[in-house]
């Protein structure tokens, strides 16, 4: 299986893996759906006494020549331009945890798919 680099922008810096375009296009379509539920809550103004009905958080993982978990919790972030996600890369040499702004990992995946499509 051939694997491409894949570089996501930080806030400090960036970094880049091997990540297969099929991955890509899994994670892409994962973060364009929990975008739905994000703009879902954004749209809603919260009613003087009801609650909120809490949206399910964004859980993705892929496993190949690293391990790669994007996680985001919806319902703590005002609009989808505020959100930020938890990001963890790691292989047998290495692990990266981090916070990304999640509109610039949108717009670094996007980019790759466009580059290896």
């Amino acid at each position: 299986m051939s694997s491409t680099r894949m570089t996501l922008n930080l806030g400090e810096g960036s970094v880049s893996f091997s990540f297969s375009p099929q991955a890509a296009r899994e994670l892409k379509a994962a973060i364009n759906e929990f975008m739905v539920s994000l703009k879902a809550v954004a749209a809603k103004p919260t009613p003087g006494g009801g609650k909120v009905t809490p949206r399910p958080p964004l859980e993705y993982r892929h496993t190949g020549e690293v391990f790669l978990e994007v996680f985001c919790n919806p319902n703590i972030w005002p609009t989808p331009f505020a959100a930020k996600v938890l990001l963890t890369i790691r292989n047998i040499n290495i692990c990266l945890t981090t916070e990304a702004e999640l509109t610039r990992i949108i717009e670094d995946i996007n980019q790759y798919v466009e580059q290896v499509d």
